[in-house]
């Protein structure tokens, strides 16, 4: 049976957690961040065959966090559209487009 299961991690738990996960053999499947009441909510979602592993980062607003990119290397589109939408600071992107990656009219509409 496929098994799903979501990990509350840290933020300097996160470049760690992801290098174990790449290790076993895990492909990244998305990011997603949620604003929630007391800042933001990261979901790093990982698959190998039909499992998913979550690992979930809560940060407050203003809190930097590192790339992921420099292990899974398309991390930079989610990492740049993650700074563009909701403005969490993402230090360290390989292919960073410093805000510019979508043409929106207002700057950080979720945040």
């Amino acid at each position: 049976m496929p098994e799903n299961t979501v990990t509350n991690i840290g933020p300097g738990s996160l470049v760690p957690e992801v290098l174990r996960i790449k290790h076993e053999g895990y492909r990244l499947i998305q990011i997603c961040a949620v604003k929630t009441a007391d800042g933001y909510e990261l979901t790093y979602s990982f698959g190998k065959e039909y499992d998913i592993a979550n690992l979930r980062v809560a940060i407050k607003s203003g809190t930097e966090i590192i790339s992921i990119s420099n292990i899974y290397a398309p991390a930079f589109l989610y990492e740049n559209e993650i700074h563009d939408l909701f403005g969490i600071q993402i230090k360290h992107i390989t292919l960073d487009y410093k805000g510019n990656l979508y043409r929106i009219s207002e700057k950080e509409p979720f945040k």
